[in-house]
C-alpha cells in the first residue's frame, strides 16, 4: 500500500469513527460494538511505553504476547498464545518458548521467533515506565541482546536467577511483553528510537483487531483481523467514544445509541438496573481500597491501636451504602483472581472489641490530623473512619487536598492516615507482594517510594522480606501459592496498613450483548469473544 492510499485509507475510516461517534441510533449495527469509555488518559500506543487504562485496552486486543489469558476463561490463568509452549531449563535459570507456526501480522509479515525476542529487548532499551516488569528478571539495555536470544523456532529467556515459572509467564501476559513486528516498526523509525515514534499512534501487532483509527480524546477505532490465527471476532469493528460522564454514558445506553457503557456512577448503575433492555455486569477489579496507618506517628505505631483500627473500619456497611456496589469487602493484599488470593476476613466492625483493646493498652484518648484526596469515595470512607474513632475516644481531623498534593506528602511520608488505591501492575501475585509486604530499608534516605510499605514507614519484617523474595524463586505452582496465603495471613495479623475492599466494575451493556469481558482483575478489556444476539 502506498503513503498516499494508506492516508486516504485512514482518513475516509476516521470520518466514520467521528460518524458514529454523535450520531443517535435506534440501535447499533449488528457486527458492531459500540463503547462509551473515558478514553482520555491514552498518552502513546507503543507497548513500551503505555501503562494508562485505555491505552492498555487497545494493546490488548491489536497485539498478541508469548503468553496470554483465555477470554472465556480467566480462572485457567495465562495460557499459550504466540508460543505453543514451553520449558524451563534443569537449573532454573532460563525458559525457552516455543513459536506458534503460521501466525502473521497486520501487514502480513510471518511473526517470528526474532520478532518476539526484539520486542522485549526494545522494551528493555527503551526504559519506560512499564519496562521494570522485564528488567526485574536481570535484563539491563547493556546485557538484554545476550539476554534474551531467539532460532528459528524459540525464543530464550536467560535470567538472573531461578525464578518461580509462574513468575515469569504472569509478567510475559503484560502488554509490555506485546509482540511487534519488527520490520514494519523499523521501516518508520526515526534514527534510534525502534519505531517509538511512529507507534506512539500507530500498532503493528498480529492480535484480533487492527488500529482504524483514533482521534485524541474523541474516538478511536478498531476493525476486525479476518486472517486472526484463534478465528475472526464476530464483531467486525469496536467504536469507543470518549464520554467520560457517567450520567451521559446512561442516557446514551438507554436510548439504544452504545452497546456498553464503562463507567457508570452508583446512582447510574442503580438506574441502568432497573431500565427496559439494558443490564449490568459486575466483575472484580484488581485495585484493593486501603488504609495506611503512618509508624512515624507515635499513637498509630502502637500494635494495639493498629489492631484496634482493623475493629474500626465498618467492611460491610460501607461498601453496602457509600461505595454502592462500586466496591466489596476484601482483607488481603491480593486481588481475588490471582494466585494464592486469600479470601478469609477475619476482622468485622466492632467498636466495643476495638475499645477494650485499646483501653488494655492504655489508651483512652488521642488526635490524628489527616489529609484525604477529595474523591467522595474517599472522603466518605475517611469520615466513616472519623465516626467510629470517636467512639473510642480518638479524634481524627480530616484535611482535603487535590490527587497530587495527597500523593506527593503520602510518598513523603508525611500523611498519618492514608485511604487510597493500589492497583497490580501485571498479573503476578508479586506485584503486590512486593509493595505492601516488602521493605529492606526503612530509612528516609532510601526513599522507596514504590514501596506502600516504605510510604507507611513500615520496618516489614525480616522473616516476611525474606519470604516475599523466596515466593518469586519457588518452582512449584501450588507451593508457590500456599506461600502468598501464608504471607497473607502474617500480614493480616500485624501489618499497619490495612486492606479493606476490592473495586468491582458495573459495566452497563445492551441485553443482547454476550460474553463481555473487561479483563477482571489480571487483563484488560477483551473483545474478540464479544457477541451480539437478537
Amino acid at each position: 500500500m502506498n503513503m498516499r492510499h494508506l492516508l486516504t485509507t485512514r482518513a475516509i475510516l476516521l470520518a466514520s469513527v467521528l460518524a458514529i461517534a454523535p450520531a443517535a441510533y435506534a440501535e447499533t449495527p449488528a457486527d458492531t460494538l459500540v463503547v462509551a469509555h473515558a478514553i482520555d488518559d491514552i498518552i502513546s500506543l507503543d507497548p513500551a511505553q503505555a501503562f494508562e487504562f485505555a491505552g492498555n485496552d487497545v494493546n490488548q486486543n491489536v497485539y498478541d504476547r508469548l503468553v496470554d489469558f483465555d477470554p472465556m476463561d480467566l480462572d485457567k490463568g495465562f495460557q499459550p498464545s504466540l508460543a505453543e509452549s514451553w520449558e524451563v531449563s534443569a537449573d532454573g535459570m532460563s525458559i525457552t518458548l516455543k513459536m506458534r507456526d503460521g501466525v502473521t501480522f497486520h501487514s502480513g509479515n510471518p511473526v517470528r521467533a526474532e520478532d518476539a525476542a526484539w520486542s522485549l529487548q526494545r522494551a528493555v532499551k527503551l526504559n519506560q515506565t512499564p519496562a521494570f516488569i522485564l528488567t526485574q528478571f536481570g535484563f539491563t539495555p547493556e546485557n538484554v541482546d545476550e539476554k534474551i536470544t531467539f532460532d528459528d523456532t524459540s525464543v530464550t529467556l536467560h535470567m538472573d536467577k531461578p525464578y518461580a515459572p509462574t513468575f515469569v509467564l504472569n509478567c510475559l501476559t503484560a502488554n509490555v511483553a506485546s509482540v511487534i513486528d519488527k520490520e514494519t516498526a523499523m521501516a518508520n523509525a526515526e534514527g534510534e528510537d525502534y519505531g517509538h515514534a511512529w507507534l506512539n499512534t500507530n500498532e503493528a501487532g498480529s492480535g484480533p483487531y487492527t488500529l482504524s483509527a483514533w482521534r485524541p480524546n474523541e474516538a478511536l477505532q478498531l476493525a476486525a483481523y479476518e486472517d486472526y490465527f484463534a478465528g475472526a471476532p464476530a464483531m467486525k469493528r469496536v467504536v469507543v467514544r470518549n464520554v467520560p460522564e457517567s450520567s451521559a454514558q446512561r442516557l446514551l445506553l438507554e436510548q439504544g445509541d452504545i452497546d456498553v457503557a464503562r463507567n457508570l456512577s452508583p446512582t447510574d448503575v442503580e438506574g441502568v438496573a432497573s431500565a427496559e433492555g439494558v443490564k449490568v455486569q459486575d466483575e472484580p477489579r484488581g485495585r484493593i481500597m486501603y488504609l495506611g496507618l503512618n509508624q512515624k506517628d507515635e499513637l498509630l505505631s502502637n500494635p494495639a491501636m493498629i489492631e484496634a483500627m482493623k475493629y474500626l473500619v465498618d467492611y460491610e456497611g460501607i461498601a453496602g451504602t457509600l461505595l454502592k456496589g462500586t466496591f466489596v469487602p476484601h482483607q488481603s493484599f491480593l486481588p481475588k483472581g490471582y494466585l494464592g488470593a486469600l479470601e478469609d476476613m477475619p476482622y468485622s466492625y466492632d467498636t466495643a472489641k476495638a475499645k477494650q483493646i485499646l483501653t488494655d493498652a492504655g489508651i483512652t484518648s488521642g488526635e490524628i490530623t489527616t489529609n484525604v484526596r477529595d474523591l467522595r469515595e474517599y472522603v466518605d470512607v475517611a469520615q466513616a473512619l472519623q465516626a467510629s474513632l470517636a467512639e473510642v475516644g480518638i479524634t481524627m481531623n480530616i484535611q482535603q487536598s487535590t490527587g497530587a498534593q495527597t500523593l506527593d506528602a503520602y510518598r513523603a511520608r508525611e500523611i498519618p492516615v492514608f485511604i487510597g488505591e493500589w492497583g497490580p501492575d501485571y498479573s503476578d501475585p508479586n506485584t503486590n507482594a512486593a509493595t505492601f509486604a516488602y521493605n529492606p530499608d526503612n530509612s528516609d534516605e532510601a526513599k522507596a517510594t514504590g514501596l506502600l510499605a516504605w510510604r507507611n514507614a513500615y520496618a516489614v519484617p525480616d522473616n516476611m522480606n525474606k519470604e516475599t523474595v523466596d515466593a518469586t524463586l519457588e518452582q512449584d505452582a501450588q507451593k508457590r501459592a500456599d506461600m502468598y496465603i501464608e504471607l497473607q495471613k502474617q500480614y493480616q495479623a500485624e501489618a499497619p496498613i490495612i486492606p479493606m475492599f476490592q473495586r468491582i466494575e458495573a459495566t452497563g451493556m445492551q441485553d443482547n450483548i454476550e460474553n463481555w469481558n473487561s479483563g477482571r482483575s489480571v487483563a484488560s478489556v477483551m473483545y474478540r469473544q464479544v457477541t451480539k444476539g437478537e
